[in-house]
Order: C-alpha cells, then structure tokens, then sequence
C-alpha cells in the first residue's frame, strides 16, 4: 500500500488549502481513511476521517472548518481546510487501514502565518 500526501504550503491566516492523499489501487477497499497531523513537539493527532461508507469523524479543534471527502473514481481522499489558524500549523499525514493495519503516508507541511 501506498499514499501520497499533497497540496501543503504556505498561507495566511483565514486563508484555504487542499490536501489530497492519493493511493494505490482501488481506495474502497480501506476500511477507514484519515488525516492526522503532527505540530513540533506535540503527538500525533487525528484530524478528521471517512470511512468506506462515508462517515465521516472530525477533530473538535477542525468542526466547521475542515472537510475530509473521497472520490472513489480518482482513489483520492481530500482535506478542504477552511479559515485556517496559526494553531493548525503542522505535518499533515494521510493514513488508511486495511485488514486492521494502519499504512502511513509521508507528511506534507502547512504552514499558517502571515
């Protein structure tokens, strides 16, 4: 299995960016994809995933800002992040499970700064 993590950069605060996490073969047959995300000197932490069925999971701290989606079609998993924070500066990493074990994409930075 692998992922490909894209779209991170460098924006001002309220600004937009789109992560995508693309992968190898079919992305259907994941149990469940997410986005995690890893701030110097803080742990890992879950920002937001869908499951093959589409449900969806958010971080508290990404509610109403954040919007994680799949296109079955392009084997893709997108992260729309909205009025984007100082706070949300970090690597992101893209992560899929399947038959209960997680597979790691490398991380793709965003930065939130003026």
């Amino acid at each position: 299995v692998q992922l490909q993590a894209s779209g991170g950069g460098l924006v001002q605060p309220g600004g937009s960016l789109r992560l995508s996490c693309a992968a190898s073969g079919t992305i259907s047959r994941f149990k469940t994809i997410g986005w995690y995300r890893q701030a110097p000197g803080k742990s890992r932490e879950l920002v937001a995933s869908i499951t093959r069925g589409f449900g969806t999971n958010y971080a508290d701290s990404v509610k109403g800002r954040f919007t994680i989606s799949r296109d079955n079609g392009k084997n893709t998993v997108n992260l729309q992040m909205n009025s984007l924070k100082p706070e949300d500066t970090a690597v992101y990493y893209c992560n899929a499970v399947l038959d209960r074990i997680g597979y790691w994409g490398q991380g793709t930075q965003v930065t939130v700064s003026s």
